[in-house]
């Protein structure tokens, strides 16, 4: 069985027992979260997909890690006027492990 959540503005398929990173979430290592905001679930015979959501279903995960991601490098020039910026960004990400997904209703 496999769903497809919404968090942090971006979408992520999962299924059970799937280790994903996204933008930061307010928990400890260790925590459970749960996310309600399931676009789709289902498996590969029965699927059911949401307008926008599907009524019910929620996606429970376990909080692994809460660290920094890459660094990525921001570099701004305007040609012929000497002027050039270097600027570096590491974004907050959150760990987690898929522990369950529920179909709802």
């Amino acid at each position: 069985m496999f769903a497809v959540v919404k968090t942090g503005g971006k979408q992520y398929k999962v299924a059970s027992g799937d280790v994903i990173k996204v933008e930061k979430l307010d928990a400890e290592a260790g925590a459970t979260v749960e996310i309600d905001q399931v676009l789709m679930v289902g498996d590969d015979a029965n699927l059911t997909v949401g307008a926008p959501l599907v009524a019910g279903a929620s996606v429970a995960f376990e909080v692994l890690d809460q660290r920094k991601g890459p660094k990525v490098m921001i570099f701004k020039k305007k040609r012929r006027k000497n002027h050039r910026r270097t600027r570096g960004h590491r974004q907050n990400i959150t760990v987690l492990r898929v522990t369950g997904i529920s179909a709802g209703a």
